[in-house]
């Protein structure tokens, strides 16, 4: 429990505090002390990808094209980021954060959107470049354990290297928490709405996940159904809320605004707590940096390494703008007297309650189910590729690890357990801490990639303008 505690202040903690106007300070921890400088530099790099490549991000979304046999297509790998990238953290993690941080807070993530976009981009691209075949599952598979790999030993033939055991297994650990704080969450949600007991709960949500992870292909195709249908739906009840309180919409913008800068707080540890708050969600609810997107990007079968880049840069758009954006819409536009003093998915459903009546609080629930039940069948896919370094291409190994998250989605049902809760949180930032160190000197050959994709899009419109003539 020390070392626990210990890595937990490490990495979470704050590790520096920055001076405010006014007398105030501000609290950094490490992975933020990563994260933003490098998003920035990768962001400065790549010309603004964000904002520069937004217009090919949409078109190659939707571009026809599908994955050779046994491979996915961009647009599936896409769709399988987004399942783990849209989860708890856009529902309740945003609840948190405007809580803590206030309305500014919501401004905060979307810059931290913009820049982990970018960040995005270079893991996706380095991960498909290092990728390989997956004989197991078939297509290709990869992520940071190969190429962490192949960046300190340069080329030498080695079975493991210390850094990419140490991400692969830092992975498994957070994944496994991430099962746990699942089972949780959705237990605790249906027995506010239904009054559910959480063993019936947990029993149908670990007998449903079973038949869909203990088979071989059967991830993605789930995933291809529920993401699209979970996402739309949520943005369109998001979007009834906005036109039914069209009148409220320009004064909660400008309290975002406001708020983001510590306009309205009374002391200069406002504008801390929005930076922060804002900052810290919207970098663990896209999860840029982290390595795990890139074991799906390493799956895809794309024209140039570079679009397997752009896909992911979308998803963490699509992640923390356009989902976490409902969840705080949702929020804001209910009264303040209703919600002061709540916290949690009690808040979120409150509000709920207030825009739909108790349809909104069911709603509620079952969208918390869904975004949960796709985040555990995506980290799983997410699993096999860190499980195959570690253990090689053996089903025995796929096996146990499937079977040991689904006994902590069954643990997690049934009671939270902080310690669990902590190991989950440490794997995430131990992970994001040997992701970074590969990708940052690395980023050069996405940088490129990049380029030589941008050429060679203006080559085919060149050629394509030169036929119409």
């Amino acid at each position: 429990m020390k070392v626990i505690d210990f890595l937990m202040k490490l990495l979470w903690g704050d590790l520096l505090f920055l001076p405010l106007p006014g007398g105030g300070k501000i609290g950094v921890c490490l992975l933020v002390l990563i994260l933003i400088p490098a998003g920035i530099y990768f962001t400065v790099r790549t010309k603004l990808l964000p904002i520069r490549c937004f217009p090919e991000m949409l078109r190659i979304s939707v571009e026809k094209g599908q994955g050779k046999s046994g491979s996915l297509s961009g647009m599936q790998t896409l769709i399988v980021s987004t399942a783990t990238r849209v989860g708890m953290g856009n529902l309740v993690g945003v609840v948190a954060a405007i809580s803590a941080g206030g309305a500014g807070a919501v401004f905060w993530m979307w810059i931290t959107a913009l820049i982990g976009a970018s960040t995005a981009y270079v893991e996706a691209t380095l991960a498909q470049k290092y990728k390989e075949p997956d004989p197991l599952y078939g297509g290709t598979r990869g992520g940071p354990a190969y190429y962490i790999h192949s960046f300190f030993t340069r080329g030498k033939q080695r079975r493991w290297h210390i850094m990419a055991v140490l991400f692969a297994l830092s992975g498994l650990l957070c994944w496994s928490g991430v099962a746990q704080v699942i089972g949780n969450s959705v237990s605790d949600a249906f027995y506010q709405a239904f009054d559910m007991p959480a063993i019936v709960t947990t029993v149908i949500l670990v007998g449903i996940s079973a038949v869909i992870v203990l088979r071989k292909n059967a991830t993605v195709k789930v995933l291809d159904i529920v993401v699209p249908i979970m996402a739309a739906a949520y943005f369109l009840a998001a979007l009834f809320v906005m036109v039914k309180n069209i009148g409220l919409m320009p004064s909660v913008f400008r309290r975002i605004f406001e708020e983001a800068f510590g306009i309205r707080q009374v002391v200069a540890g406002g504008f801390g707590a929005a930076l922060m708050n804002g900052v810290k969600r919207g970098l663990f609810s896209n999860e840029a940096g982290s390595g795990s997107a890139p074991c799906a990007a390493a799956a895809a079968e794309v024209s140039h390494p570079a679009k397997a880049g752009l896909f992911q840069a979308f998803g963490v758009i699509i992640d923390t703008i356009i989902i976490c954006t409902c969840t705080a819409m949702i929020m804001l536009l209910a009264p303040e007297e209703l919600i002061s003093g709540l916290e949690g998915m009690e808040l979120l459903q409150t509000a709920m309650r207030h825009h739909f009546g108790q349809v909104g609080v069911v709603f509620s629930a079952v969208t918390l189910w869904l975004f949960s039940f796709s985040t555990f069948i995506g980290v799983l896919f997410y699993a096999r590729s860190n499980v195959a370094y570690l253990l090689g291409d053996h089903w025995w190994g796929q096996t146990l690890y499937k079977i040991f998250a689904l006994a902590m989605l069954f643990v997690g049902g049934l009671a939270a357990y902080s310690f669990v809760w902590d190991l989950g949180d440490i794997g995430i930032a131990l992970s994001t801490v040997f992701n970074m160190i590969a990708i940052i000197p690395m980023s050069g050959q996405a940088i490129r990639a990049l380029n030589d994709y941008t050429a060679m899009r203006k080559r085919e419109k060149a050629e394509k303008k030169g036929i119409k003539e």
